[in-house]
C-alpha cells in the first residue's frame, strides 16, 4: 500500500519533477566518479580500470570465453538444483508424512545442517578430490536443507480440518497426496526453493573461487591473480544480472503455481513435543551412526588418513581447546564476526532506517541497492582483496558486506509497514523527530530489526568463515581447516566442523533471545 505519510521528518523540499529519473541518479553519480578517477589516475588502472577498458573487455570476452564458462557454472547449478530439489522433497514429505521418520530423523538432520556448507567443503574435498563431484557434492548439501526443512513444515502442519476431512471420506493414499498434501505443501516447498537457488548459486561461486579449473568463479579467481581487474568487473556484472534473472524467475514461477497464501518465508514453525518413549527416539540415529563411523575405522573399511575415528575427534576438540589451537583461532574468528556485525550492521540499520523514513531516499538509493543485494557474497571476494590485501581490514569488509543486507532489508521494511494511524498520532501530538523514533518508529519496528539481526549475525559468521578461506592469513578457524585440509588432518578438520557448527547454533540462541527479550512486550 502507498504511503501518504511517512514516519519521518516533514516533506520541506518539493518532489523530484522526473520521479522516473530518480532510481538513475546515483548510478550516473558512481559513474561519474569513476570515470573521473579513472581519467586523472587518481587510482591504478590495476587497482580500479577505465569504463573503456571494463567495456572493451566485456566485449571480448562476450565473444566466446565468457558464455564457455558461465555455461559449464550454470549446467553445475542445474544439476545440483535437480539432485538437491528432488532429495529434499521426497526427505521432507517422508518427515512430514510419518511422525514417527520425524521423531527419528530430523533431529540428526537438523543438528547436521547447522554446520553450515562452507565448512563441508574442506571435508568434501578430501573425500572427492577437486572435481566435478565436489562441486555437485557441495551444491546438493546447500539445496536439500532448504528444501527439506520447508516442505517438512509444509506437508506436516496442511490444515487439521482437511486431514480430518479426508479421514471421514476415506481417501486413497494417492488422492491423499494430489488433493490434500502436494496443495497444502506447495507454497512452503517453493519458499524453500527460493532460499536453495540463492544458497546454491552462492555455494558454487565459493567452491569455483577455491578449487576449480573452469566456470564463472574460477575467470574471477585467474583474473585476480593477472590483476586483470576489468574482467572481474564483467563477471561482478554478469552474476549480478543472473541473480535478478533467477529471483525474477522463481518469483513468476511461484505466482502462477501457488494462488493461495504463502506461509513467510523461513518460518519454520516447532513440530509436537515429544513424550516418554518418544524423548529417546532421537537419539537412536546419531548412536547407530556413531557405532558404525567406530566399527569402520577399527576394521580398517576406510583409509585412516581419510576418516579417523570419533574418539580421535573428541580427544583433538579437547585439546586443541586447552592447548589454544582451536580456542585461539576461534576467538579470533568471533573477534572479526563482532568487528564485521558493528560495521555493516549498524550501517545497514542505519540505511533502513534513513530510506524507511524518506520516500525520496529509497527512491534514489533503493533500486541500486536492491541491484547490489542480487549479488551472490562471494563475487566479491576477488575485488576486495585488490583493493584491500589479505589483512585484517580485507576480512572486515567482507564480514561487513555480509551483515549490512539482512540488517538493512529488515529495518526499511519494518519501518515501512508501520501504521499510518501512527503517523497521524505523531502529527497531532506535534511530535519531532528524535520523539517519534524513541516512541513510535524504533518500538513499533523493533521485532523485525531484531530478526533482522539475528539474521545479521548468521551471514557475518558464515562471512568469517568465508573470509577466513579466501584471504588465509592471522589466523581463524576457517584459515585452521583450509590448513588442515591441505595437510590430510582429517581429526583436525572435523573438529573444526564441530566448533563451527556449535558456534553458529550458539549465535542463532542468542539472536533469538535478544529478539525475544527485546520485544517481550509485544506479548505480554
Amino acid at each position: 500500500m502507498a504511503r501518504t505519510a511517512r514516519l519521518s521528518l516533514p516533506l520541506a523540499t518539493p518532489m523530484l519533477r522526473w520521479p522516473s529519473l530518480s532510481p538513475w541518479l546515483l548510478p550516473l553519480t558512481l559513474f561519474a566518479l569513476w570515470w573521473l578517477a579513472s581519467r586523472n589516475h587518481w587510482m591504478s588502472e590495476q587497482i580500479l580500470p577505465p569504463p573503456s577498458l571494463v567495456w572493451s573487455s566485456a566485449v571480448e570476452l562476450a565473444g566466446g570465453e565468457l558464455w564457455s564458462h558461465l555455461a559449464i557454472s550454470l549446467q553445475r547449478l542445474c544439476w545440483g538444483l535437480l539432485a538437491g530439489i528432488s532429495a529434499g522433497a521426497l526427505l521432507g514429505a517422508w518427515l512430514g508424512f510419518s511422525a514417527r521418520a520425524e521423531r527419528l530423523v530430523f533431529p540428526t538432520f537438523s543438528a547436521l545442517s547447522q554446520v553450515p556448507t562452507l565448512a563441508w567443503i574442506p571435508l568434501f574435498m578430501v573425500f572427492f578430490g577437486i572435481g566435478e563431484t565436489l562441486k555437485l557434492v557441495v551444491l546438493v548439501k546447500a539445496i536439500v536443507v532448504p528444501v527439506t526443512l520447508h516442505t517438512l513444515v509444509g506437508v506436516r502442519d496442511a490444515q487439521p480440518q482437511l486431514r480430518e476431512a479426508a479421514r471421514v471420506l476415506r481417501l486413497p493414499t494417492h488422492l491423499l497426496i494430489r488433493r490434500l498434501i502436494l496443495p497444502a505443501a506447495l507454497p512452503a516447498f517453493m519458499a524453500g526453493v527460493r532460499l536453495a537457488l540463492a544458497a546454491g548459486w552462492t555455494s558454487l561461486l565459493a567452491v569455483e573461487l577455491l578449487a576449480s579449473s573452469e566456470g564463472i568463479g574460477y575467470l574471477m579467481v585467474w583474473a585476480r591473480q593477472l590483476f586483470m581487474l576489468d574482467i572481474v568487473f564483467v563477471c561482478i556484472v554478469v552474476i549480478g544480472v543472473l541473480g535478478v534473472l533467477m529471483d525474477r524467475g522463481v518469483g513468476w514461477l511461484d505466482r502462477h503455481w501457488v494462488h493461495w497464501p504463502h506461509p513467510a518465508t523461513a518460518q519454520i514453525r516447532r513440530g509436537p513435543r515429544y513424550q516418554g518413549w518418544q524423548r529417546l527416539q532421537p537419539w537412536l540415529l546419531p548412536l547407530l551412526l556413531l557405532a558404525l563411523w567406530q566399527v569402520t575405522t577399527q576394521q580398517g573399511w576406510v583409509d585412516a588418513n581419510i576418516l579417523v575415528s570419533p574418539w580421535t575427534v573428541l580427544h583433538t576438540t579437547v585439546s586443541g581447546v586447552v592447548d589454544g589451537t582451536l580456542s585461539g583461532a576461534l576467538g579470533k574468528s568471533l573477534g572479526r564476526t563482532l568487528g564485521g556485525l558493528i560495521l555493516g550492521g549498524s550501517l545497514g540499520f542505519a540505511v533502513g532506517l534513513w530510506l524507511g523514513l524518506s520516500a525520496r531516499s529509497e527512491r534514489v538509493l533503493g533500486p541500486t541497492l536492491a541491484a547490489l543485494r542480487q549479488i551472490a557474497i562471494f563475487a566479491w571476494v576477488p575485488l576486495l582483496t585488490a583493493w584491500f590485501g589479505l589483512g585484517e581490514l580485507a576480512k572486515w569488509v567482507f564480514i561487513g558486506l555480509a551483515a549490512f543486507f539482512p540488517l538493512f532489508i529488515a529495518t526499511q521494511r519494518s519501518v515501512l509497514n508501520l501504521s499510518a494511524q501512527l503517523s497521524e498520532a505523531a502529527q497531532v501530538l506535534r511530535l519531532n523527530l528524535f520523539q517519534r523514533l524513541r516512541r513510535l518508529i524504533l518500538p513499533g519496528a523493533a521485532a523485525g530489526i531484531f530478526a533482522g539481526l539475528r539474521l545479521s549475525l548468521i551471514y557475518a559468521w558464515l562471512g568469517t568463515i568465508g573470509a577466513e578461506y579466501f584471504m588465509p592469513s592471522n589466523g581463524g578457524i576457517g584459515s585452521l581447516m583450509i590448513g588442515a585440509q591441505q595437510l590430510l588432518r582429517m581429526d583436525l578438520i572435523m573438529s573444526g566442523m564441530l566448533l563451527v557448527g556449535l558456534t553458529g547454533a550458539t549465535l542463532n540462541l542468542i539472536g533469538q533471545r535478544l529478539e525475544n527479550r527485546a520485544t517481550r512486550w509485544r506479548h505480554a
